[in-house]
């Protein structure tokens, strides 16, 4: 056989794998989204998206206007919800392969799509609606628009550029990253410094900078509350060696083999006479590194491993020239092991979607507490409303019971008290810019209020203590209704609250 033939045949033996996977990965995926019970962090989307604005508290507002079409189009359901992020998640690897394929060849794109597939965070984006899955989107349109402009600027480059640029701006302040990642590689590059000099560059960045239009007035407007939060309370700009618990955190979720190929990779794109090949090193390079070292002085109680997957993406197209020169057992053994750990990544959301899977977790001490407990907390909510007076309104311990309850109810609009996690996420800010934050007020006509909080969640050293802010906020508690979900592994307490007596202390309910 030719070479030239032998080159056509693994090429489509490439395409049929990729088809396949893409193809059974979609299917799963979505069956998964339609089971998962909803993340904190989707309910609390909904709930943005139900009161629409152009940015909020935590982030601009991509990600709830996705959140809000996905349930305007088919209802107040968990698939819906997810539904444009799947469809977003599902168009990420042909973005991958059409890249690839057209910088390098048609072998390398289908390859380097399977290996978007196969990458365990990007595998399974999508399945959650969060806002990593358009700044992904982004980050890869950008990388492509740079591809094209290191050739020629053409309306081609312009144009994705501009949409990679406003669709980043809108979704996360953590594009900031991918863009100075690019402009940092464009300049160090002689056909990227060329492209800079050319107008219509300049008119896409332009176009960018106006999608941060909204974040910067919605923080002029609320003495930059979302900007403290995001790079001045949650971090604490000092040393620490947690860094090396958190960059093995980034790096780990891309298996261990494809992680040696992937720095590989970067390694030989950085002395690549191509200018397409150093770009694509540059930008992951940079990303991941960047993101490695910001790990030793940046947050260190909430997760972050995320935040390097659009730096592994940048060099995927480089890997599969790496694999080539592999011997045939090392190959199948780098694409068996990520392919484990994107079937890991699944079997986690499928876990999570099952009581007996979150029984066995909480045993193991890997409890998924963000996804549990909602449907039996909404229908004891139910229940115990049936009971209680006319006008009862629920009060909510902290803003993920508020939001679960209220993407459960379709109740955007759930009081909600004061709380560490409110803080801790960024949320207080915008709680009180819909006057959600509790005041203290009883519902009109003497009704009560029915409090639902858990001891469970974070933000105190015990439920001790969480129980003693409630009483400190609303006064003496009446005995509490007890649910326990998932053999006990996470503890929701209804209150029937009949009068308000703030206390400055208490010593407990």
């Amino acid at each position: 056989m030719s070479m030239e033939l032998r080159v056509e045949e693994h090429s489509r033996h490439a395409r049929t794998a990729f088809l396949v996977a893409w193809l059974s990965l979609c299917a799963l995926k979505l069956a998964l989204a339609a089971r998962l019970p909803l993340f904190v962090d989707e309910a609390f989307y909904w709930q943005e998206g139900r009161h629409l604005a152009l940015a909020y508290s935590d982030l601009p507002g991509l990600t709830a206007w996705l959140a809000r079409l996905g349930v305007a189009l088919g209802g107040n359901d968990v698939l819906a919800l997810r539904l444009p992020f799947l469809l977003i998640g599902a168009l990420l690897p042909w973005l991958v392969v059409r890249m690839a394929a057209r910088e390098f060849d048609a072998r390398t794109g289908w390859q380097a799509g399977l290996l978007c597939l196969l990458l365990p965070l990007a595998g399974t984006l999508g399945v959650l609606a969060l806002p990593d899955v358009p700044l992904l989107l982004a980050s890869v349109l950008c990388l492509d628009a740079g591809l094209r402009a290191l050739g020629r600027v053409d309306a081609m480059a312009i144009s994705e550029l501009a949409l990679g640029l406003v669709i980043g701006g809108l979704t996360h302040y953590r594009f900031a990253a991918v863009i100075v990642a690019g402009l940092v590689a464009l300049l160090l590059l002689r056909e990227g410094r060329a492209a800079l000099r050319r107008p219509g560059l300049w008119l896409a960045i332009a176009s960018g900078a106006l999608a941060w239009l909204p974040l910067l007035l919605w923080n002029v407007d609320n003495a930059e509350a979302g900007l403290r939060f995001q790079l001045v309370d949650r971090h604490p700009w000092s040393f620490g060696w947690h860094g090396i618990a958190l960059g093995l955190m980034q790096l780990l979720p891309a298996t261990p083999l494809l992680l040696v190929a992937l720095a590989l990779a970067g390694g030989r794109g950085l002395r690549d006479t191509r200018p397409q090949a150093r770009w694509l090193a540059l930008c992951g390079v940079l990303l991941v590194f960047a993101f490695l070292a910001l790990g030793f002085f940046t947050d260190r109680r909430r997760v972050s491993f995320h935040w390097t997957l659009p730096g592994f993406v940048a060099l995927l197209p480089l890997v599969p020239a790496v694999l080539a020169g592999w011997t045939r057992g090392w190959r199948i053994a780098a694409w068996a092991t990520t392919a484990l750990g994107l079937a890991a990544a699944l079997g986690y959301f499928l876990l999570a979607a099952s009581p007996t899977g979150r029984t066995w977790a909480a045993r193991h001490d890997q409890y998924p507490a963000n996804f549990a407990g909602w449907n039996a907390l909404d229908a004891a909510v139910r229940e115990r409303l049936a009971r209680m007076p006319d006008g009862t309104r629920i009060l909510a311990g902290d803003f993920k019971i508020g939001a679960e309850l209220g993407f459960a109810r379709g109740d955007a609009d759930i009081r909600v008290l004061d709380h560490p996690l409110n803080r801790k996420h960024g949320r207080a800010p915008q709680l009180a810019l819909w006057g959600l934050q509790f005041d203290g007020r009883m519902p009109e006509g003497g009704a009560p209020l029915l409090l639902v909080a858990s001891p469970s969640h974070a933000g105190f050293p015990d439920a001790q203590s969480a129980l003693r802010s409630l009483c400190e906020q609303l006064g003496p508690l009446p005995p509490a209704q007890v649910l326990d979900v998932d053999g006990g592994a996470k503890r929701f307490v209804l209150y029937e609250i009949t009068r308000v007596r703030p206390q400055q202390r208490c010593a407990g309910p």
